[in-house]
């Protein structure tokens, strides 16, 4: 038996009952230079750091993972559909043929297979993965839900994911930079023009404000009163139980416990939000 693609529910959400055809198909070795790259490949930039790391350890060990490919319309050309730094990695390796996965995909597929592999190798920044939903959603009609349902996230954390492309091109920057999170990101959105967005951009990077600063801050520019410091760090399980939360939910979850009981807080910031969280919450 060959091994699996390693893309998991992604490739049995796209085409259900193709994994175990995939097992029985066999791989073959493509030469690298017969191999060109997605034109849908959401990943803008590799990290230099971990490319290099990868093509030593594939000098070493060889591609260990099969890339998926599908043959071009062109001769014996084939177009890369996921696995682009298994494959720039293998060439700076001096690696002339690489393991692959024929199979037939269309542009949709070939966009949506991209997307869910490097989510799963969390390769994608948050700017990229916006790019290829707001793709999936504009390009070829599907809604959030459907988008979510491909890729192994909630319809809230794509909704999230994609009010990220809606700021200014400063805050763009800082986010691609590392300079902010996505957490301070999605803070600016609660405020209402690209301006005031700006201007609260340079008093967190100013200031060195965390993601609670920068949501009590846009609060603050809002009028809103902001909220009272916590009298203490939350336990080490209560925050556990936050992040869990939020993972789920794909916005932020306060937990406050009290000698008897105690509260769940969940935060949205927009009416579509809102709207998405009750799906979640209220579906049967």
């Amino acid at each position: 038996m060959t091994p699996k693609s390693g893309l998991g529910r992604g490739l049995g959400a796209l085409l259900p009952g193709q994994e175990e055809a995939l097992e029985h198909r066999g791989i073959l070795y493509i030469g690298v230079d017969d191999i060109d790259p997605n034109p849908r490949q959401p990943r803008q930039a590799i990290d230099p750091v971990e490319l290099e790391e990868l093509t030593a350890s594939i000098r070493e060990y060889g591609v260990l993972q099969p890339l998926i490919v599908t043959k071009s319309e062109a001769g014996d050309r084939y177009t890369l559909i996921a696995g682009e730094r298994r494959l720039q990695a293998a060439r700076l390796a001096g690696l002339s043929a690489v393991p692959v996965i024929v199979r037939d995909a269309s542009d949709q597929q070939r966009l949506e297979l991209a997307i869910i592999e490097n989510i799963q190798r969390a390769d994608l920044s948050p700017l990229e993965e916006a790019e290829g939903y707001r793709q999936l959603a504009e390009e070829f009609g599907l809604s959030h839900e459907e988008i979510a349902h491909k890729v192994g996230r909630s319809r809230v954390s794509v909704t999230n994911t994609l009010r990220l492309l809606k700021l200014p091109a400063s805050v763009k920057t800082a986010l691609i930079e590392g300079r902010i999170s996505e957490g301070h990101a999605r803070a600016l959105l609660a405020l209402p023009t690209p301006e005031a967005q700006t201007a609260a951009l340079r008093i967190i990077l100013a200031q060195e404000l965390n993601v609670r600063q920068t949501e009590d801050l846009t609060r603050k520019l809002m009028g809103e009163k902001g909220e009272k410091k916590a009298k203490k760090t939350p336990p080490p399980e209560v925050r556990a139980l936050e992040e869990r939360l939020q993972a789920t939910l794909g916005t932020k979850v306060t937990l406050r416990t009290g000698r008897k009981g105690g509260t769940i807080s969940i935060h949205y910031y927009s009416n579509e939000e809102l709207d998405a969280l009750l799906d979640r919450l209220l579906r049967e």
